[in-house]
């Protein structure tokens, strides 16, 4: 688990919005793992779940209560796959016999909706380069869309966030705070250090850090200037290293 943050992030309070559903936050622990949902291990997928959740906390993220209540279906569906075999209720007396299954029908039903709302997405990309016979195309010139975040979701960061915490996991709990680092001023340090149209990889931003607060100070101004739309993010590859593009003129 993690610890709670420092003051200096305490009184900033972060507000994306960027949020999908506790029911994406699965999908994505599922597709990280590399296993189909029929096989999803209740126990291992709670324990990723709720380290994501104490990551929100710990980052002063607003998380709706919808997350809340999943995590507590998830301690649920947990509980009772841990009870022996032999002093559960007989088949007959209970509405199914594995209680994963209709979490595994709502993981289902909702991946296909969302599969199918991906695929009308990219038919309207599609669309959008598509233009009637003319005899001169007006010069436009094409804007870069504007979102959140366009390549890389709130999931992904937060999984590279906690990797970069493993560095930090034999500190002691009971560290004291420094308030050396303020959100304020590791903003002003990003913008100074990465240049309008240049980019820097996820790790370089902590390279130097020293301490688990300056971790998460930096992350957190990174947050919010993704927010502001002075950052964008990708990925290569799955899991792979996370690039952050500071965009032009800004």
């Amino acid at each position: 688990m993690f610890p709670f943050p420092s003051p200096p992030v305490d009184d900033y309070k972060v507000k994306l919005d960027i949020f999908e559903g506790p029911l994406d936050l699965l999908l994505y622990l599922i597709k990280k793992d590399e296993v189909d949902i029929l096989d999803v291990n209740i126990e291992r997928i709670t324990r990723h779940y709720i380290e994501y959740i104490d990551a929100f906390k710990m980052l002063n993220i607003d998380v709706a209560g919808e997350f809340i209540v999943m995590a507590a279906n998830l301690m649920y569906l947990k509980s009772r796959m841990l009870i022996p075999k032999h002093v559960q209720p007989p088949a007959e007396e209970t509405e199914e016999e594995d209680p994963r299954w209709e979490l595994i029908r709502q993981l289902i039903e909702y991946k296909k909706f969302k599969d199918a709302a991906s695929f009308l997405q990219r038919r309207q990309m599609q669309m959008e380069n598509v233009y009637p016979a003319n005899p001169e195309l007006p010069d436009i010139k094409k804007e870069e869309p504007v979102h959140g975040m366009p390549e890389l979701g709130i999931f992904d960061l937060i999984r590279a966030f906690q990797k970069i915490l493993t560095r930090f996991q034999k500190e002691e709990m009971q560290e004291i705070a420094d308030d050396r680092f303020t959100v304020a001023d590791k903003i002003e340090f990003l913008l100074s250090h990465v240049p309008a149209g240049n980019t820097i990889t996820f790790t370089s931003l902590f390279a130097g850090a020293t301490t688990r607060d300056e971790v998460i100070v930096t992350f957190v101004a990174m947050l919010e200037l993704i927010k502001l739309h002075q950052f964008r993010v990708s990925q290569d590859t799955l899991l792979g290293e996370i690039t952050l593009f500071r965009n032009e003129n800004t």
